[in-house]
């Protein structure tokens, strides 16, 4: 069993308590988020558990259990999304050098095979143009050479919960965001690929996209998966018995996982994420999290 912590909220930095919590009572309770009356209780005894897998923007807080966690026996794989946007796309994160600090702690601890960099979503607009994105790409490449071999890119999605959030970042910040599968910005996708592709390269990285439909192979980019079956078992010296998740978009290839998060709980405040509905709900859901309970928000 893989466990995810989490695709719908980020855990590391925000539940870490409850996260180490769960560890230690060794079980919690997962809610159907769409059927809330849905609710089963997950074993998470380290033999029941192949591997976590975290995601988060800023695992900080989680870097005073993982020696914990290791010595129990767990064996986990970070997913670590590192941007460099302006406050308006990301208001919540820590400064660049921060998380970049961050990451390296991490990479000593865990190892740079466990750790997978994010260089996700690829926001395209007025203000973040393929040049922006070539330049911190690079930047961040640099610093990030030896403690990951392994990037991972996806293109920003237009989902109708976050089209609200999407539109205010015009009428108020002046961001004209390009929908990068529009015609006119083929070729400048073409300069775009390529360049990061090559960065990473130069970089002793491999790089895969997450989810994408455009096949991007004869630059170099091959599709991947997150919970990518083949890659955690390589690095962790075991086979899964796991499938492919089948509840995932059709672009998706991960393998099967049992995520421990609730969605409309992330208090990052990206515009542009799928995951939360409004901030008055995340403000709410905080309201009722207790990092004793087996539920992440309520009773």
């Amino acid at each position: 069993m893989i466990i995810s912590a989490s695709r719908r909220t980020d855990i590391p930095a925000f539940y870490a308590e409850w996260f180490i919590n769960r560890i230690r009572a060794g079980s919690f309770m997962k809610v159907n988020p769409y059927n809330r009356k849905q609710i089963k209780k997950v074993s998470l005894a380290a033999d029941h558990v192949d591997a976590i897998v975290f995601w988060s923007k800023n695992p900080r807080p989680i870097l005073r259990y993982l020696p914990e966690l290791l010595d129990k026996g767990y064996k986990s794989i970070m997913h670590y999304t590192l941007n460099d946007y302006p406050d308006a796309l990301e208001p919540g994160v820590p400064s660049l050098s921060y998380r970049i600090d961050t990451f390296r702690r991490l990479a000593d601890v865990l190892g740079p095979e466990h750790m997978v960099w994010r260089y996700d979503p690829i926001i395209l607009s007025n203000q973040t143009d393929a040049c922006y994105h070539l330049e911190r790409f690079s930047h961040i490449a640099k610093e990030l050479n030896g403690q990951t071999s392994r990037v991972v890119i996806s293109f920003m999605d237009f989902y109708a919960k976050t089209k609200g959030r999407l539109a205010r970042l015009e009428t108020e910040k002046g961001y004209v965001l390009f929908d990068w599968l529009y015609p006119d910005q083929t070729e400048k996708l073409t300069d775009l690929v390529k360049g990061l592709s090559s960065i990473a390269q130069e970089n002793g990285m491999s790089i895969t996209t997450c989810s994408e439909q455009v096949n991007l192979e004869k630059y170099g980019i091959m599709h991947g998966a997150c919970i990518d079956q083949a890659y955690i078992e390589k690095v962790l010296n075991h086979s899964l018995p796991v499938k492919k998740d089948k509840y995932q978009r059709a672009e998706c290839g991960c393998a099967e996982s049992i995520d421990m998060g609730s969605y409309d709980t992330c208090p990052f405040g990206c515009p542009y994420c799928y995951a939360v509905r409004s901030d008055k709900l995340v403000q709410a859901n905080r309201k009722k999290h207790d990092p004793m309970s087996p539920y992440l928000t309520g009773e």
